[in-house]
C-alpha cells in the first residue's frame, strides 16, 4: 500500500536518522533543511569516501537511510554504495540509499539500481516525491 498524496503529510520521520553525502554546501543546506522539516536527525558528508567512512564507523541501526548524490570528488555516489553494501556487517551494508542527482534518464536509474542503490531522487528536489520516495524505501527495509 503506497502512501497517497493527501496523506503524505502525515507521515512523521522524527527518530529516524538521514546520512546526506552531498558535496555542494548550498544542496546540503537546502536538503538538510527540507529533511529536517520531515522531523529527521541528519548528518551530512561532503564526498562518497567520507559517507563510506561515517557508515562504516557507525553502530549498527545508526543511520536509517542514505541520501547519496551521484557526482562527487574524492567518491562518487556509486562508488560510496558499492563500498557500503561491500561491508560486512549486514546491518550496515542493507541500509537503504537513495541517489539524489539532476540526471534523471533511464540509463542514470539503472546506474544507480546496478550500484546497489534502493531508488531514486531527482534534483531539484521535489518534497511531496522525496518524502514519498524516502518512506517506501524505510517501509521496505522495516517489512523486508
Amino acid at each position: 500500500q503506497s502512501v497517497t498524496a493527501a496523506g503524505i503529510d502525515d507521515i512523521d520521520f522524527s527518530g529516524k536518522r538521514i546520512l546526506l553525502a552531498e558535496d555542494n554546501a548550498v544542496n546540503r543546506e537546502i536538503a538538510v533543511m527540507i529533511l529536517r522539516g520531515f522531523g529527521f536527525e541528519v548528518e551530512t558528508a561532503e564526498n562518497g569516501k567520507a559517507a563510506v567512512d561515517m557508515v562504516s564507523s557507525s553502530d549498527p541501526g545508526h543511520y536509517d537511510l542514505i541520501l547519496m548524490d551521484i557526482q562527487m570528488p574524492v567518491m562518487d555516489g556509486y562508488e560510496a554504495t558499492q563500498k557500503i553494501r561491500a561491508l560486512e556487517d549486514k546491518d550496515k551494508s542493507s541500509i537503504p540509499v537513495l541517489a539524489m542527482t539532476a540526471n534523471a534518464f533511464n540509463e542514470d536509474i539503472r546506474a544507480a539500481a546496478d550500484a546497489g542503490m534502493d531508488g531514486h531522487i531527482a534534483k531539484p528536489l521535489d518534497m511531496e516525491k522525496m518524502k514519498a520516495t524516502i518512506n517506501e524505501a524505510l517501509r521496505k527495509r522495516i517489512n523486508g
